[in-house]
């Protein structure tokens, strides 16, 4: 199974009914594809949109319907649209029940860094800094890894983009929990032994009794 599919998968299962969500671009945007069945969420794009929809095939496109990264998506009936300073309101209100991005770095005291690496172009800080903080969940969706090393850390090293928010992190091999005590392993995937994610992990690892395989990758 694909790596993106194995973690989008997983991160919907985090979704309860009738929750407002907000999908960061990139790979957390899969996770629409995977609602389960009689779950109904309701998905909302800082730029200005309640009710967004999957992402929109070639003959669906309306080129005034965009998510907040550029794509363009469907929107469902009972969508609506609405100008920024509505958007902001919902977050900064706390009325967004999960918040699902991407990270460059994130580190076992729930620190996140996911704007910018110095010294390369950047397009702006976007919703992040808003969302982590306003949303009532923090999941981080993204690789275990790029090139060989370990996206999770002791320490971030990139300039945050907020202290102490993360509360889950889910990648291709682990589903971790930001506790008070350190970053709980609590689900695990079936190719990867203790040993090896251990290895692959810069964070020290808080391994729980009660360790499962991956859902993603039972069903």
């Amino acid at each position: 199974m694909n790596p993106k599919e194995i973690i989008a998968k997983r991160v919907a299962k985090e979704f309860e009914n009738n929750q407002l969500v907000n999908l960061g671009i990139g790979l957390p945007t899969l996770t629409a594809n995977y609602i389960e069945e009689g779950i109904n969420v309701i998905f909302q794009s800082e730029n200005g949109m309640v009710g967004m929809g999957r992402v929109a095939n070639e003959d669906e496109v309306d080129p005034y319907i965009t998510n907040a990264g550029g794509q363009f998506v469907t929107i469902n009936e009972e969508g609506a649209f609405f100008d920024s300073s509505m958007s902001f309101g919902l977050i900064r209100g706390g009325h967004v029940d999960v918040t699902v991005l991407g990270a460059l770095e994130v580190d076992q005291h729930g620190n996140l860094a996911n704007w910018i690496v110095p010294g390369k172009m950047v397009p702006g800080m976007g919703g992040a800094m808003d969302l982590v903080v306003g949303a009532k969940k923090v999941i981080v969706a993204m690789l275990h890894t790029v090139k060989g090393k370990s996206k999770i850390l002791k320490e971030c090293t990139l300039p945050l983009t907020a202290k102490g928010v993360v509360d889950m992190i889910i990648t291709e091999l682990a589903v971790m929990e930001v506790t008070k005590e350190g970053l709980v392993v609590r689900e695990i995937s079936e190719d990867v032994t203790i040993e090896e994610l251990r290895e692959m992990t810069d964070a020290d690892l808080i391994i729980s009794d009660d360790l499962v395989y991956m859902q993603a990758q039972t069903v």
